[in-house]
């Protein structure tokens, strides 16, 4: 699976109201791996920025003055994107973003570029309810190093973004941890095949049995014999 993990600062909060990009960057992950193939633009957004979004992402009017206009990347960073599961954290704000800059263009909307669009917000809402759910909360609570971000910058924070994604979506695929990748090896075959092991099961004593029943007794006197788990598993 080819992913692109994507991230733009832009010169205010709203498309609408003609605010513009002025930082996009990209960071491609093939099969769970980071290619190193990144692309990264610093853009003129062809307005003034919003002094409250320079405060975030250090971007001045004069440092952009002689950046390329949206138009003048647009190919370059639609191939790079084309086909691509495009993760973006809170997609629809840059979705709302490159939507407005590729009408402008006369483009086709961003959904026919992307294979797909992977919201890693809406990830995070779901399996940590009620809690703060930026990917700065995201990064402590899943233990990603951002101690280097002082300011906001696209390609920082998509790189960010990826070592966020591996860690909500990682899981075991294989009963077999080897780390020969020849899927030709012998590790990988034992890691397709389980039957060549000979698994020893181990039987409870008539001690701990009998222990395991004096904590379910104990379950079922505290919650007022509504333990029904019990008697339908009987």
């Amino acid at each position: 699976m080819r992913q692109i993990f994507l991230d733009t600062e832009t010169t205010g909060l709203n498309p609408e109201s003609g605010d513009r990009i002025v930082e996009i960057g990209c960071i491609e992950m093939v099969s769970r791996r980071l290619t190193g193939e990144n692309k990264h633009f610093y853009l003129n957004p062809e307005r003034k920025g919003n002094e409250e979004a320079i405060k975030v992402h250090g971007l001045t009017d004069a440092f952009l003055a002689d950046k390329p206009k949206f138009a003048e990347v647009a190919d370059e960073l639609l191939a790079f994107l084309q086909g691509a599961d495009i993760v973006i954290h809170n997609a629809a704000f840059d979705v709302g973003f490159l939507n407005a800059e590729l009408k402008r263009l006369g483009r086709q909307p961003f959904h026919t570029i992307a294979a797909k669009v992977t919201d890693t917000l809406l990830m995070a809402r779901e399996m940590f309810p009620g809690k703060a759910n930026s990917l700065d909360a995201l990064c402590k609570r899943l233990e990603v190093d951002n101690t280097h971000r002082t300011l906001h910058g696209a390609l920082l924070d998509a790189g960010l973004l990826s070592e966020v994604y591996i860690r909500l979506t990682r899981g075991q695929d294989s009963l077999v941890i080897h780390h020969d990748e020849d899927p030709a090896s012998p590790q990988a075959d034992l890691a397709r095949d389980l039957s060549v092991f000979s698994l020893l099961v181990l039987e409870a004593s008539e001690a701990e049995l009998a222990a395991h029943e004096g904590v379910l007794a104990e379950l079922d006197k505290a919650s007022g014999g509504k333990t029904v788990w019990r008697y339908a598993m009987a």
